[in-house]
């Protein structure tokens, strides 16, 4: 979907079309933005990014609060009319997902066919556009589906494959952030096929064990499947303070009360976690995460709340002023102890997170 939340706060409130609009937090909370309007966009407004910078960029930005609630109204149609087609629909998040149409129930024997059909769908239940990518792997779909936004369609015909490898810098891959683009540009980089004639020994020192599933996108391989029911596998919590914490106690106390959160969670959906996950965010914007992971799963709040509660001893929570406290819980599980799962977005973000679709946090 394009602009996802601030396209349906556009589509119901008719004074915000054609304006810059973000979705999300007030400027003066410290909140961040959710989802920006393609008239936002042009200003250098961007997700995740804080309001108060969003605002500095464009002053005349209109700022709406989330309603999660008729988002996922939103999305439910959407998906329903996705799988009307093929019930392999594989969700990315609210507004996001691979569909593998080899077979669908339009008998249409063209893939591109079946998009522009689903996108005229879409627009007529939901007066909302959306954008797709076709091509023969979910890797070349996913970068397709975000050539020509808004109301984009892009094809990767299995002859223009090598085309369009050749026009993608290093950082086009959903996951490889500045950090990991950073990196390959320094050892000569810039180009994703580039990556093709790289010495594997020095890619592997550059970024670690991810090198040889770069060098597969790299000639356009990606053989994984299209999968219609991937389990949850993480729950998080996380608030950004209006002032800055300073209080240990009060520090603990926050991260203590999100644990808990996460555990009644882990309760209602009669799972286990593995692992815990703290994030701290310091004053100055450092952000760094501490786990701890121990057999066998649990979802005892109590148990989780001293662990994420010791994180902290590997901080310099309260040494340093903090803005935003997080847990995160993972490798989740139905029972306490079995056969290890893989925690994370399967392979799609194999570097760092960034990008992706609209969700939200528990």
């Amino acid at each position: 979907m394009d602009a996802f939340y601030a396209s349906v706060e556009q589509r119901d409130r008719p004074e915000l079309r054609g304006r810059p609009v973000a979705v999300g937090g007030r400027p003066e909370r410290r909140g961040v933005v959710a989802a920006a309007s393609y008239e936002a966009r042009s200003f250098g407004v961007r997700s995740a990014m804080s309001m108060a910078r969003a605002v500095r960029l464009c002053p005349q930005l209109a700022l709406v609060p989330p309603d999660f609630a008729k988002y996922r109204a939103v999305s439910a149609t959407v998906f329903g009319l996705f799988r009307a087609v093929t019930p392999l629909v594989e969700p990315l998040s609210l507004d996001e997902a691979y569909l593998d149409v080899t077979e669908n129930a339009w008998n249409e024997p063209l893939a591109v066919t079946v998009a522009r059909r689903l996108k005229d769908q879409i627009r007529e239940a939901t007066g909302l556009t959306a954008s797709a990518g076709v091509a023969p792997n979910k890797f070349l779909a996913k970068i397709a589906s975000r050539w020509k936004k808004p109301d984009g369609l892009t094809v990767v015909a299995p002859e223009r494959v090598e085309w369009f490898l050749r026009q993608l810098p290093v950082d086009a891959l959903w996951g490889v952030g500045p950090v990991t683009a950073g990196r390959l540009r320094s050892i000569g980089l810039e180009r994703l096929v580039d990556v093709r004639t790289a010495d594997p020994e020095r890619l592997r020192r550059s970024i670690g064990s991810h090198a040889g599933w770069l060098i597969d996108l790299a000639h356009g391989v990606d053989h994984r499947p299209v999968e219609p029911s991937r389990p949850r596998r993480s729950i998080g919590t996380e608030s950004t303070f209006a002032e800055d914490l300073a209080d240990r106690p009060r520090i603990v106390n926050e991260i203590s009360a999100m644990a808990r959160e996460d555990a009644d969670w882990l309760a209602r959906k009669g799972l286990f976690a593995r692992t815990v996950t703290i994030k701290v965010r310091y004053g100055d914007f450092t952000t760094v995460t501490r786990s701890d992971t121990r057999l066998p799963a649990t979802r005892d709040g109590d148990d989780l709340a001293r662990r994420a509660a010791a994180l902290l001893d590997r901080t310099e929570a309260g040494e340093r002023p903090v803005r935003l406290l997080g847990v995160s819980l993972h490798g989740l599980a139905d029972r306490p102890q079995q056969p290890r799962r893989a925690s994370g977005r399967s392979r799609d973000l194999p570097f760092e997170e960034g990008g992706g679709g609209e969700t939200e946090s528990a």
